[in-house]
């Protein structure tokens, strides 16, 4: 029997997406970090094994009972708390504000989904102030957010769409390998920063993926 990934996504598919990202983070911290010493600080890979670690342990606090808005912001401030650097600001703003937009919700629909990664991005542009072709997270998070929403604007249904959004994504984040960096430590490497993928563009594509993969993960 062919199996169909629900249309929403519940309190314990969310909480499965952070348990999905804390494993594949710590698959690729080495690679996060390899990608970061070529223009940063060498320790995105840590950092966000660490802030990743202690949202799972959180959230397995969490009951079914729950709201989508206080898992996605209790993940948002675990971020902010544990991750050194500017990631952790950066996605636990992002997740906060994904947490308020979808507020007392228990499942997310595709619109939903897509408004609640609209206000992440907008929450990244506004602390970062950085937007595509600066070489940062948001390369990757503007086309997977543009994409969902043309997707769901299309009709769509959340499967579809979040598949549609992790190709965008993926291709933006690759798309920061020819790009100088103008924001960050990256910034100050000038065009020795020509040729690396960017370490937050490429974590931010992990929790894309994550997100998709609990959606389409069997059920218990």
């Amino acid at each position: 029997m062919i199996r169909t990934a629900p249309a929403t996504l519940d309190v314990s598919r969310l909480r499965m997406w952070f348990e999905l990202v804390s494993k594949a983070i710590g698959e690729q911290r080495d690679q996060l970090t390899l990608l970061d010493a070529a223009i940063g600080d060498a320790d995105h890979g840590a950092n966000m094994d660490r802030g990743f670690n202690a949202v799972r342990r959180i959230l397995a606090e969490y009951g079914d009972e729950a709201t989508a808005g206080e898992i996605v912001c209790a993940a948002g401030s675990t971020l902010m708390s544990t991750v050194g650097g500017a990631s952790g600001a950066l996605w636990g703003t992002a997740l906060r504000c994904a947490g308020e937009a979808v507020g007392e919700a228990r499942e997310l629909d595709a619109t939903m989904l897509s408004d609640a990664l609209q206000a992440a991005l907008d929450g990244v542009v506004e602390l970062g102030a950085a937007r595509v072709g600066d070489k940062t997270m948001v390369d990757a998070l503007d086309p997977t957010v543009a994409s969902l929403r043309a997707a769901v604007a299309a009709g769509a249904g959340l499967e579809e769409a979040l598949w549609e959004a992790l190709r965008a994504g993926e291709h933006g984040m690759r798309s920061t390998i020819p790009m100088q960096a103008v924001k960050g430590r990256a910034s100050y490497l000038g065009d020795r920063s020509v040729g690396h993928q960017d370490p937050g563009a490429t974590s931010t594509m992990i929790i894309v993926r994550g997100l998709a993969e609990a959606l389409n993960a069997a059920d218990d």
